[in-house]
């Protein structure tokens, strides 16, 4: 009998997935193990492998169509198979399982033309006027032999109006021209009304609704503090000198965030609604930029391990990030949120909280700034960090704290590193 192929749930917080692309056409002999499809999540693009031998018999959708989690994408079975019966099989299967309260009617996805990355770029032009080729500055656009001529007839081009392009002057301008009509008309000027509308991927729909939900429902504060960053800046190129994996600044964040969570639990929590969790272990959510929006790999247990390992860890996130290969288990768990903005040569900037976290660290650049150092004013290595805290859950008091002991980690890194 013919095997239902359903979407399947790939992330913890997939609601629907976008066929990326077939691998598969319909007719095709698929074996187990083969991939069938590229679907599309909220938060990466993963392979749908076939467990089942056959033809694929029939897909729900093209490629670019949605499908929510658990509805039919495709049907595999024996070659010339009659798939009718099965297919009513299914339907009344969605209809007795439809929640109650309404007429449940259930019916296989309608195919769909696949979503183009961006819709046709739509223009209204305003009426061409004649452009006049001199300008206010006095400036003419005239053809060499058009300039050529008026040069010999002493013709002056400011005089002539051009029939050429964009109001261009050319030789027959020059020919035709009559001497005292008079100064040229002020030029006047023709522009184009353009947009394009691009199709949401449900990358940046789910970061628009969690971030949304996180900003309206966690009340939010923010706590400023500027830590100098001069043995920091000498620590780290200590290390790199020795080192065989390239320690950066946002690898000693994390290090430091994560000796200073140890020493104040209660950031490193959670509010639930109805009772807080303080969580014993640390993982700390690096945030990564990609294409579509933002990716939040997690460092697992990053208070146990060295600079080397966190560096190592980070950039083969970052990696997996930009390739799309990130699996759930990478982005899943978190405890605690860095956002780091300082590479794009930003000062300082709040984040919102990354759920179910109850604090994220935005952290700005590194930049020379006069100091006051032994009572003389001298250059110094100055980061800005705002921590964005949920009022429910962590008091100003305790974000100050935390801050403090970071602030001491960072300007002291041996520290941390001991």
């Amino acid at each position: 009998m013919a095997e239902i192929i359903e979407m399947p749930k790939l992330s913890d917080t997939m609601t629907i997935g976008v066929i990326a692309s077939w691998n598969k056409k319909k007719g095709d002999k698929v074996k187990s193990g083969e991939l069938l499809a590229e679907v599309e999540t909220d938060k990466a693009t993963m392979e749908l492998e076939s467990y089942h031998d056959g033809v694929l018999l029939y897909t729900a959708v093209d490629a670019g169509g949605g499908v929510p989690v658990g509805d039919l994408i495709a049907i595999i079975g024996k070659e010339g198979e009659d798939i009718s019966e099965t297919l009513s099989q299914y339907q009344a299967k969605k209809a007795t399982s439809a929640p109650a309260g309404g007429a449940a009617v259930a019916e296989t996805p309608v195919p769909t033309e696949p979503a183009p990355a961006a819709a046709p770029i739509a223009s209204v032009s305003a009426p061409a006027a004649p452009v006049a080729s001199a300008s206010s500055d006095r400036r003419v656009k005239a053809s060499p032999l058009a300039k050529a001529l008026a040069k010999e007839k002493g013709i002056d081009l400011t005089q002539v109006n051009g029939s050429g392009d964009a109001g261009r002057i050319v030789k027959k301008d020059i020919d035709t021209f009559q001497p005292g009509t008079g100064l040229r008309p002020a030029p006047s000027f023709s522009g184009v009304e353009s947009f394009e509308e691009v199709t949401v991927s449900q990358m940046r729909k789910t970061i628009a609704r969690r971030l949304g939900e996180s900003k309206f429902s966690a009340p939010h504060f923010y706590l400023t503090m500027e830590i100098n960053m001069d043995k920091a800046v000498e620590a780290r190129s200590g290390l790199n000198e020795i080192s065989d994996v390239k320690i950066s600044y946002n690898d000693l964040v994390i290090k430091a965030v994560a000796a200073a969570l140890r020493k104040h639990p209660k950031v490193n929590s959670a509010w639930l609604g109805d009772k807080i969790r303080y969580n014993h272990h640390i993982h700390i959510g690096m945030a990564v930029a990609v294409e579509e929006g933002l990716l939040v790999p997690v460092i697992r247990f990053a208070d146990t391990k060295s600079l080397s390992q966190i560096s190592a860890e980070a950039k083969d996130f970052a990696q997996k990030a930009k390739n799309k290969q990130l699996q759930p288990q990478d982005w899943e768990g978190n405890t605690f949120t860095i956002s780091n903005l300082g590479m794009f040569g930003i000062d300082q900037f709040t984040a919102i909280i990354n759920p179910p976290d109850a604090c994220i660290l935005a952290v700005g650049g590194i930049s020379q700034q006069p100091i006051v150092k032994n009572g003389q004013i001298v250059p110094g290595n100055i980061m800005k960090v705002t921590l964005s805290c949920d009022h429910r859950v962590v008091d100003g008091s305790v974000g100050s704290a935390f801050l403090q002991t970071l602030k001491s980690f960072l300007e002291d890194p041996v520290r941390i590193l001991l």
